[in-house]
């Protein structure tokens, strides 16, 4: 394919065997007529189906970078959530997001690694997983999702029935959750959505969970963060993306929070930032961010650590 600045992308697919049992199904966007820049991993929300992700990864690949996108087990083109109905949360993070990173690392030269992590994503990262020899990552709208924190009334008792009563319902009666007719995404394996509706409920969503060893997780953690958030995001408020930041105690995070205006759009949201009319405002943005990580990190060459110097692309 060619983007709207001429640079010609390439596309292929890929499937990534997860040693825990199961098939990560995605897609690798890379620049077609140069060596890349960087590698960009992009975790994905939980029940978000990979092709939100595309502009997105295409409009990094026509910068130079190869993306990967994806979906988790038993989520999209990854396998039935019937046949993943014991799936948790915790498995993405631990083991999805940490497969993709392992297999992305070797494959594309001696470039950074970096990645992006969208709510679920983000937190995978947060604490540790996938995150090793980053040059850097980012969050996006990844937040402690506690019910009780929803700013909106009518939104908390939305998302307070679809946690708390339809979800975990259907999941003991079905083996999975038909995500798509309650507006939740993709539908998703039963034990995730059991999980997430348990850590719903806990005041410090899963850094309560004693079975999880999150924070101290999360503070082994190094290096340079970016946590990004929306003034109109109805769940990802700052208090609740700063839950989870806080507890980054050893890494290097910065915050941003962007509205609408600032993306010269009418809504942004939880999901809106991957869509393409933030292309010429936000995304380059973030793109920036990125750069700047890429320039700096470390290469081994002849045995000794050198810094890349590569000329950033627009």
């Amino acid at each position: 394919m060619r983007s709207d600045d001429a640079t010609t992308v390439d596309s292929e697919d890929l499937r990534i065997q997860i040693p825990a049992g199961g098939w990560v199904v995605g897609t690798v966007r890379k620049p077609a007529d140069e060596s890349p820049r960087g590698v960009v991993v992009i975790h994905p929300a939980t029940a978000v189906p990979e092709r939100l992700y595309t502009g997105f990864a295409e409009f990094l690949a026509s910068r130079g970078y190869v993306a990967v996108t994806y979906d988790y087990r038993g989520t999209g083109r990854s396998g039935s959530t019937r046949e993943h109905r014991g799936l948790r949360m915790r498995d993405w993070m631990a083991d999805d997001v940490p497969a993709v990173a392992a297999w992305a690392r070797p494959r594309f030269g001696d470039v950074p690694q970096l990645a992006v992590g969208h709510s679920i994503g983000g937190h995978a990262l947060a604490l540790g997983h996938g995150s090793r020899g980053l040059a850097g990552f980012v969050t996006v709208a990844s937040h402690a999702g506690v019910t009780a924190t929803v700013p909106d009334r009518a939104e908390r008792a939305r998302v307070a029935l679809i946690l708390r009563a339809l979800g975990p319902a259907t999941a003991r009666l079905l083996g999975f959750v038909p995500g798509r007719r309650m507006g939740l995404g993709e539908d998703m394996p039963a034990a995730a959505m059991l999980e997430w509706s348990r850590w719903s409920r806990l005041p410090g969503y899963f850094f309560d969970d004693p079975t999880m060893n999150a924070a101290a997780d999360a503070a082994r953690v190094t290096g340079d963060v970016l946590a990004v958030g929306f003034t109109d995001d109805p769940w990802a408020t700052p208090a609740q993306i700063e839950a989870i930041t806080d507890h980054l105690t050893a890494a290097h995070v910065e915050r941003r929070t962007w509205s609408p205006a600032d993306g010269g759009v009418q809504t942004i949201g939880h999901m809106g930032f991957f869509r393409r009319g933030l292309r010429d405002t936000l995304w380059p943005e973030l793109l920036a961010w990125l750069d700047a990580r890429a320039e700096a990190a470390p290469a081994q060459q002849d045995g000794n650590v050198s810094l890349r110097a590569r000329k950033p692309r627009r």
